[in-house]
């Protein structure tokens, strides 16, 4: 039996469900879902994300018998619809639209209207008896068409659009006549011979095939490849294409278009919460060409524009039904978009929808008191990576600012940045490591590359459910939309607001997403604060999850802010940090300029005390929680200086020649200082350094131990481990200065010693290694380092290229190579754990903060990861997750 290519919905039959989402993809899915529980969804057909695989596959060439398919499956449509393809009298005319798997909002492309030729308008205006209507539809169709299936710019035709109506003396489309928009078809289709030399197709069929290839042709755009990249959607998945009988929102003002979502996606508030046109068609909502009205009037305000609820009462309490239905159904909230036709609702799409951070925290949370989810449900539906929204600061309430415009809330948060104008300019700022915020007058898929690299989007047209308010909050930046209060110039590279301030491009401007504001300059920020629904939700992913959650801290004030997120100790202290204090570099120094074993003490003794503060600081917010400090790392050369202003500095405040310190520089100096003379080879030369580290660390113990009644149990981590052999005689060290501090003491402190696993020859012989180690603690920065041969420095100049061309599928130093460097890491666990049994194993690297490397960590067996304060709350849900998904 052949492979079925074509599934066909309407009228209450489906021959697809919601679960066939990888098949049909996640809007052809949806529509069979929909029909199947009687909501109002007009008639089509989908062709499977199979048929974008194997036209790829084959040079863009369709399966055999898709054409025979397609065709049953129409006459299906006609004969359900009462109408006919491409019929003079009585014309069918269809929707093409794009259905990947995974929501990719705005990134593939879309042909309404279609079917249409100069013969087949006749049709439909016998058919509504409405010419404007018709040709209405007419020159709409020629605009999509031309842009999305011929290449023809948009700008184009919309110059000619504008020109009309400046001719006409009106603003908005609705205002032009019948006689003027028959002329426009004309003018399209004159412009689309003169820029294409070819005329615009006149044959249906012709228009059908055009357009279902465009759709699948666009997986391939470069917004949607950017996009996929931003979301990890691999590009093997395809797209669908659905073909949908038109339902027309146009042809009056008992006719409407319009987007909701079942909740707030903003704020997560139970509130049916959506937009609607009179007398238009879909893309008007979403592309901010006329300002969009509340569906409801819960929250609406003297001077707000008609709601749905009064213009068309009987509709919109049929769509708050429909709303009921759909939540109750999917136990999610839902994405949708409706037309009504001749006071006749029509459902066009449902898909789970995009929500920030805030919203997807309240949401799962209050799903679970309403009864529609669980806990793990809840837990499952915040993705780790969004809470990095929620860590970030806000604008201090406090503060004085200047407020200069106002527009829509769109997406919360708050950034500040450099106005830019253009998301080419936004991409190549960021790079540079400069804020920006890019400003447009409305945003389209195009600029998704921009939207990334920005800190936030302000924009003068397009309302709540706009490109850049959707796009930006699946993204998590910040957005205002629709701020009327400005008017933006590209030719001149300015912002003008209503009271005559102009900004130019460059000036720093604040934006607050979770007010509209705009704000002159640069406004002062606060930390966040973590409660109500996002502490429940932490407890129950706490509940859940079975590996620990530790933190990279250097300083108390990191280690509190760590311990307020949730951290259960510290994984990784970098003691280098603290020796690049203002007042102990200058005995680092001297330490290293030091010429014999008595001169380096003589330094160290000066170091030891300010090294045992730093100690008894963390000890005391990590009360009770293990605290794994890492003697010193780097080479010593990174304490010097190496500029002739700096060594002459130097110099004379220490009153060594400058020809003195040059020469130590030179001494010092690396071809690779990366796998140079630092770590553990620093001790096994001066072992002077680790004896001061450790002394300080268990002086610090033991005083908290016999003064303050704290269990402390450090855990002493020797950096650079390659040879047992080295950890043997610094492990040996380390206990003698341990053992000695504690019988000085006359307390009883426990305390571990334990190397950081960062080599790939530590990890081929971590059993060996475990016999001198109680504890192994990755270091993924510097395993993939030496795994590769990358420097983490350099490599920022390609890997972006390797990743956008698929050489790897992520940045090693953002998500852990599991083939690679994660086999060396496994294969380090299981060789650990037969050396040494109930070895404590965890990860120090940045990896121990990503969501797919804590998953793959708690895979693999290991007790705890380690990450940055800020990524804490990150690890916990990501734990939970990993927990759950092996259910």
């Amino acid at each position: 039996m052949a492979k079925q290519h074509v599934y066909f919905f309407g009228d209450g039959h489906a021959e697809g469900n919601g679960r066939m989402k990888n098949l049909l993809g996640g809007k052809g899915a949806n529509l069979a879902e929909m029909t199947s529980i009687g909501l109002p969804v007009p008639a089509g057909f989908t062709l499977t994300t199979e048929v974008c695989t194997e036209y790829y596959a084959n040079d863009r060439n369709y399966p055999a018998g898709l054409t025979e398919e397609v065709q049953a499956n129409l006459a299906r449509v006609e004969q359900l619809m009462g109408k006919k393809f491409g019929d003079a009298s009585n014309p069918l005319l269809v929707s093409v639209r794009s259905g990947a798997r995974a929501s990719m909002p705005g990134m593939m492309d879309t042909v309404l209207n279609l079917g249409l030729n100069d013969t087949t308008v006749q049709g439909v205006i016998a058919q509504s008896g409405d010419e404007r209507f018709a040709y209405d539809s007419y020159r709409r169709f020629i605009q999509m068409y031309s842009n999305v299936v011929m290449g023809m710019s948009g700008e184009d035709l919309e110059d000619i659009l504008h020109d009309m109506k400046e001719k006409k003396g009106v603003k908005e489309d609705t205002d032009l006549n019948a006689a003027d928009l028959k002329q426009l078809v004309s003018l399209f289709k004159n412009k689309v011979k003169a820029e294409l030399g070819k005329e615009f197709p006149d044959d249906p069929k012709k228009q059908l095939w055009g357009a279902i290839s465009a759709v699948f042709s666009s997986w391939m755009n470069a917004r949607a490849i950017t996009y996929r990249r931003l979301n990890n959607i691999p590009a093997e998945w395809g797209t669908a294409v659905n073909v949908q009988s038109m339902v027309f929102g146009n042809m009056g003002d008992d006719c409407a278009t319009g987007v909701a979502f079942t909740r707030d996606p903003s704020t997560g508030e139970n509130y049916f919460y959506g937009e609607y046109l009179v007398n238009a068609q879909g893309e008007d909502v979403v592309a901010g060409i006329r300002t969009p009205q509340p569906i409801n009037k819960a929250k609406h305000k003297p001077g707000d524009l008609p709601a749905m609820e009064d213009v068309l009462p009987e509709c919109y309490a049929q769509l708050a039904k429909i709303r009921d239905i759909l939540e109750k159904h999917y136990r999610d909230m839902q994405d949708i978009e409706f037309t009504i036709e001749k006071h006749k609702l029509y459902m066009l799409q449902t898909r789970n929808g995009k929500r920030t951070a805030k919203a997807a925290v309240r949401i799962a949370v209050d799903m679970v008191k309403e009864g529609l989810i669980s806990e793990n449900e809840a837990v499952l539906r915040v993705a780790p990576e969004q809470l990095d929204q929620l860590l970030h600061p806000s604008l201090d309430p406090a503060a004085e600012k200047i407020v200069v415009a106002k527009g829509l809330p769109a997406s919360p948060g708050a950034a500040s940045g450099a106005i830019i104008f253009t998301a080419d300019e936004a991409e190549a700022e960021a790079k540079l490591n400069r804020k920006v915020i890019l400003v447009r007058v409305e945003t389209s898929p195009e600029d998704i590359h921009g939207m990334h690299a920005a800190q936030g989007i302000l924009t003068a047209r397009g309302g709540m459910t706009s490109h850049a308010a959707v796009v930006a909050r699946g993204m998590g930046k910040c957005c205002v939309a629709g701020c009327g209060d400005i008017k933006v110039d590209y030719r001149n590279e300015t912002i003008t607001t209503v009271k005559g301030d102009v900004f130019k491009k460059g000036e720093i401007i604040t934006l607050d997403g979770s007010t509209g504001e705009v704000m002159r300059g640069e406004v002062p920020t606060v930390q966040p604060e973590l409660s109500g629904e996002f502490g429940e939700l932490m407890v129950w992913a706490d509940n859940i999850r079975t590996m620990k959650v530790r933190t990279n801290a250097d300083t108390p004030n990191d280690a509190q802010v760590a311990r307020d997120f949730g951290a259960e100790g510290i994984g990784l202290c970098r003691t280098e940090h603290m020796f690049f204090e203002g007042d102990r570099i200058m005995a680092v120094r001297e330490m290293i300029l030091a010429e014999d074993v008595e001169g380096r003490k003589k330094a160290l003794e000066k170091i030891l005390p300010m090294q045992k503060g730093d100690f008894l600081g963390l000890f005391r917010v990590m009360k009770g929680l293990p605290v794994t400090i890492r003697l010193l790392d780097p080479p010593l050369h990174e304490f010097l200086p190496h500029t002739d202003k700096e060594i002459d500095a130097l110099s004379k405040d220490i009153g060594v020649p400058a020809a003195t310190l040059k020469a130590k520089v030179e001494a010092l100096h690396e071809f690779n200082p990366m796998l140079g003379h630092r770590g553990c080879r620093l001790a096994i030369t001066y072992p002077e350094i680790y004896d001061m580290q450790v002394q300080a660390i268990m002086e610090a113990a033991c005083e908290l131990n016999k003064n303050e009644g704290y269990a402390i149990i450090p855990e002493i981590m020797i950096p650079l481990v390659s040879e047992v052999r080295e950890l043997a005689v610094l492990r040996a060290n380390a206990i003698k200065v341990a053992d000695a501090v504690i019988a000085r003491y006359g307390v009883k402190v426990e305390y571990l010693i334990g190397t950081m696993i960062e080599l790939p020859r530590a990890a081929l012989t971590a059993d060996v290694i475990a016999a001198e180690a109680e504890f192994f603690s990755f270091g993924t920065n510097d395993l993939t380092q030496t795994t590769y041969g990358l420097s983490r420095d350099d490599a920022g100049k390609f890997l972006p290229f390797y990743v956008e061309k698929d050489l790897f599928p992520n940045d090693p130093f953002v998500a852990i190579d599991q083939e690679g460097v994660g086999l060396l890491v496994k294969m380090g666990c299981e060789k650990g754990r037969a050396g040494r049994p109930g070895i404590k194993l965890g990860i120090c690297g940045e990896h121990g903060g990503e969501p797919s490397s804590v998953i793959f960590c708690h895979q693999i067996g290991l007790d705890y990861v380690s990450c940055s304060p800020f990524r804490v709350p990150i690890a916990r849900l990501a734990a939970a997750h990993a927990v759950l998904l092996e259910k």
